[in-house]
């Protein structure tokens, strides 16, 4: 493809006078990125495209079809995420032609647990692949991140067991320094060492994860989901996880199968945010051997007052509460900061953590 095709592709139609008219399978390409970013009404304003919605003309499924063949996969993953997120082609999750199609991802896990209640029975199986695909990933992701958290840390002793994330560089370099070969700059290991590690005597704590589970909040609930998963069973730690809108849902039941909590999550709704805050803290039985966070976006439905008393109530009793904006991995604080900065006052910390960096806070704790 040469650069005035490229040019031609991202600036549209009205670029033609300049580039030239495109042909083959340049030209496929733009009618695919005319069937989808042609809806936008700000770019057919401006004359970037010439808008419109020809989903008569080319059908969800042929349009995937097209895009699998003519784009790389990077490529791939974001035209579907804007058809999803950004222009609601829910026929994308709803159509079972097309999940059989579409690759698993973040984007169309969300799209599931938005609408999931629209689909038939045959559907909803097909999709329910998609939930099972993606919280496969990121259990594996975030295994890892909770391993690393809750390791011992690392002492100065040697150790018998040889385990790469144990390899002690620096007493490996000088135990095999007289096998080093000038001539060639190569240093024979035949000795390797390794560090220990020091183990802790763990205390029984408690992790009550209080999620909002409005449409906005989509995103924490499934990595809340996974973070429970991977939290429940550790030694000296008891996870609860608790779903809200302006209903308290209590989940904890379900943490071992994240896919099937996810499932049953019905995002949507009010919030209550106090309501929720008031159950958490009731399910507390050793206040400073505790952790409650409160996932949401703090735009309270219910009485922000009661809310802040409450908050004020755990922290005075020693209860550690973390109120996130976001629990996803890339953690963008979106929340109301006057409400947040009420919560700080009375003690709580407030702000944004991926789920590594949750299970980081709990082990830290724990130690």
């Amino acid at each position: 493809m040469t650069d005035l095709e490229r040019w031609r592709l991202i600036l549209g139609e009205p670029a033609s006078r300049c580039t030239g008219s495109l042909q083959g399978e340049a030209a496929r390409r733009d009618a695919a990125l005319e069937w989808l970013y042609g809806r936008d009404p700000e770019l057919a304003e401006r004359g970037v495209r010439k808008g419109g919605n020809e989903d008569s003309v080319v059908q969800t499924v042929d349009w995937l079809d097209e895009v699998h063949t003519l784009f790389p996969r990077k490529t791939i993953e974001r035209l579907e995420r804007d058809a999803v997120e950004r222009y609601e082609i829910t026929d994308i999750v709803t159509d079972p032609d097309v999940l059989q199609r579409i690759e698993p991802n973040a984007a169309l896990l969300r799209a599931v647990l938005r609408t999931k209640h629209l689909m038939n029975p045959a559907v909803l199986a097909m999709a329910r692949k998609i939930v099972e695909a993606v919280v496969k990933q990121l259990m594996e992701k975030l295994k890892t991140e909770v391993r690393q958290a809750f390791s011992g840390t690392r002492s100065r002793q040697p150790s018998i067991h040889r385990n790469s994330r144990n390899f002690d560089f620096r007493a490996t370099i000088r135990a095999n320094l007289r096998r080093y070969q000038p001539e060639e700059r190569k240093l024979s290991i035949e000795h390797a060492k390794f560090f220990s590690r020091t183990r802790k005597h763990v205390e029984q704590w408690q992790v009550v994860l209080l999620v909002d589970q409005s449409g906005s909040m989509t995103s924490s609930v499934i990595h809340s989901a996974v973070t429970a998963a991977c939290l429940w069973g550790l030694p000296g730690l008891h996870t609860h996880l608790i779903a809200f809108d302006t209903n308290v849902v209590d989940l904890t039941s379900d943490v071992t199968d994240p896919v099937e909590l996810l499932m049953k999550v019905q995002l949507g709704g009010g919030t209550d945010i106090a309501k929720a805050t008031e159950y958490g803290a009731g399910l507390v039985d050793s206040p400073r051997r505790a952790i409650v966070a409160i996932i949401s976006d703090f735009y309270e439905g219910g009485n922000p007052d009661r809310l802040v008393r409450t908050v004020k109530g755990l922290c005075e009793q020693g209860t550690h509460v973390l109120c996130l904006a976001a629990l996803d991995d890339e953690a963008n604080p979106d929340y109301d900061r006057v409400l947040g900065q009420r919560l700080a006052n009375v003690g709580a910390h407030v702000g944004a953590m991926t789920p590594g960096e949750l299970a980081e806070f709990v082990a830290e704790k724990l130690r």
